[in-house]
């Protein structure tokens, strides 16, 4: 337990050093950790004590640096989001959206080669209307997953802030969130002791981070700022995409493999899918049923079939723009007969 603690502690003081140089990241950087420590159910509440904690003392830090008009058109779209969010943890997996968020992020690749000429003709300010829609998104998918700082830091920098006025504006944008956030995450009892634990970890390494980062950012310029911002959304979103992904494949039994009919099955928890491509087709979805699950007319015609058969499998094929369809394969004598119904 000790090494967790001092682990943890130093990750997280490098982890707000990161996202501070790269505006934003050190959530995204810390919630696969905590995946290894808690259950990734009360991972967004620990993510959001340190958060919370972070963003109270950078607007101690940089408070003369906020920019007012985003935190004015920001946070109200923001926090009926937030509590949408954070009430769907219920619900939902967590670890699916932030397969999302990791696809999301790394998607910034093609930034990484913009000259500084391209990226300052990119720089203006956003209508409000776009300010409130990003306000919104950024509370929904911070109540689900405890994090948004690394994965909206590209509209911070199109914007054509300064990296200071940056982390400032963000830190005022965020603190109401990680506030209500944790409000509702105590009342729906999405947090457990070891969760407050390592929250009370991040937050004492983040108050640290925040007041020793100032010394540091003048030597920086902003065009290499925004060059790391973008380099560090990239190898977050790789980085969350990889252990995600492992967790899934674990939590999920999610493997493929060959079914009875020579086909390669995608095996997700306790079904197994089969996705099927063809020029003529198109994409189609297919998993095995049982006879207890087809519509009465099927049903009907399935044991009308059966004393003429050895053996009948039944799928039900899901294709975009088509109703449902059903396919009997049907064996006699190690001969197969395939037979197929539309709903």
């Amino acid at each position: 337990m000790i090494f967790k603690v001092i682990f943890l502690f130093l990750a997280t003081i490098l982890a707000f050093w990161i996202s501070a140089i790269c505006g934003g990241g050190a959530s995204l950087i810390l919630i696969p950790i905590l995946n290894l420590l808690i259950p990734s159910s009360v991972v967004p509440f620990a993510i959001t004590m340190g958060t919370f904690t972070s963003s109270a003392s950078r607007i101690a830090v940089f408070k003369k640096q906020i920019y007012w008009k985003i935190v004015f058109w920001f946070v109200p779209f923001s926090i009926p989001a937030v509590i949408f969010g954070a009430w769907l943890i219920k619900y939902i997996d967590p670890m699916y959206l932030q397969v999302i968020v990791g696809l999301f992020l790394f998607a910034n690749f093609p930034e990484l080669f913009k000259s500084k000429i391209q990226q300052k003709k990119e720089e203006k300010p956003y209508p409000k209307f776009i300010l409130a829609v990003v306000g919104f998104f950024a509370g929904f998918i911070s109540g689900i997953t405890g994090a948004i700082g690394l994965l909206f830091n590209r509209f911070y920098l199109h914007f054509g802030l300064s990296k200071e006025e940056i982390i400032a504006t963000r830190a005022a944008n965020e603190i109401f969130l990680h506030f209500i956030k944790l409000v509702v995450y105590l009342l729906l009892g999405l947090y457990s002791k070891n969760a407050i634990v390592f929250g009370m970890i991040i937050a004492i390494a983040s108050i640290i981070s925040s007041y020793s980062i100032k010394s540091i950012l003048p030597f920086i310029s902003d065009y290499l700022f925004r060059k790391i911002g973008y380099g560090a959304m990239v190898v977050s979103g790789l980085f969350l995409l990889v252990i995600t992904t492992q967790n899934i494949i674990q939590k999920d039994n999610f493997y493929f493999e060959k079914n009875q009919y020579n086909e390669t099955t995608m095996n997700w928890r306790e079904s197994s899918f089969v996705l099927e491509f063809a020029f003529d087709d198109g994409l189609e979805i297919e998993r095995q049923i049982s006879p207890e699950e087809l519509p009465p007319k099927h049903k009907a015609k399935y044991e009308e079939l059966m004393p003429q058969y050895d053996q009948i499998l039944l799928e039900v094929v899901y294709k975009i723009g088509s109703h449902r369809s059903y396919e009997f394969y049907c064996y006699t004598n190690h001969k197969l007969s395939k037979f197929k119904f539309k709903e």
